[in-house]
């Protein structure tokens, strides 16, 4: 009997395609925002897995000004949601990576995530759904968590819908303040989001 009924409750439940799945921790899915709705035909999978266009602008900035000032030598900047694997069924998606070139070339160009761990990750908002995590804060303390246990020596968060900016390093103290604020990157490389900005208005 138990087991009629459990086969009647998995064939009630629908599939979520993997197409869906935004990133992976540990083989817990966590899917893109807005994943039921797809499969209830009410959006389609490029909608929810779009950036808006103040998101990619910010991306678009960040990425020109890093590759103006880094050593190109030295390193290489991933964007378009770079996949970085650290454990067996585990991935997260970054909108900028900087990796050390020589250790990146060492792992192998392939058509598979990078393992090796990033010097920085910069995220801009996400596409995650939230809706287990209760809010943004919450799953933004995770991934920036995991990425810092996995080897990334920093992690920097810009937040859209508040225009804050949350910096971390494993074992330093996080902090979070204003995008007018200037960030240092890391080999001495500072970033000021809100001059970027104000400088591109005026180009």
């Amino acid at each position: 009997m138990r087991l009629e009924i459990r086969e009647k409750q998995k064939k009630g439940r629908k599939r979520v395609p993997k197409e869906l799945i935004y990133e992976m921790r540990y083989g817990s899915p966590i899917y893109y925002r807005d994943y039921d709705k797809v499969i209830l035909g009410e959006k389609t999978l490029e909608e929810v897995m779009g950036s808006s266009k103040l998101q990619w602008f910010i991306i678009y900035l960040i990425y020109s000004y890093l590759i103006r000032n880094i050593d190109t030598k030295k390193y290489v900047i991933a964007t378009n949601e770079a996949g970085f694997q650290w454990a067996p069924r585990t991935w997260r998606n970054l909108d900028i990576a900087v990796f050390d070139k020589n250790k990146l070339i060492k792992e192998g160009i392939n058509d598979k995530y990078a393992q090796t761990p990033p010097e920085v990750v910069i995220e801009i908002d996400t596409k995650a759904d939230l809706r287990k995590y209760g809010d943004f804060m919450n799953y933004a303390r995770e991934k920036t968590q995991d990425l810092l246990n996995a080897g990334v020596k920093k992690v920097i968060w810009y937040t859209t819908f508040d225009k804050k900016v949350m910096v971390a390093e494993k074992d330093k103290r996080w902090f979070i303040t204003d995008w007018d604020d200037t960030i240092e990157v890391f080999d001495d490389i500072k970033l000021n989001l809100e001059k970027l900005l104000e400088e591109e208005k005026k180009s």
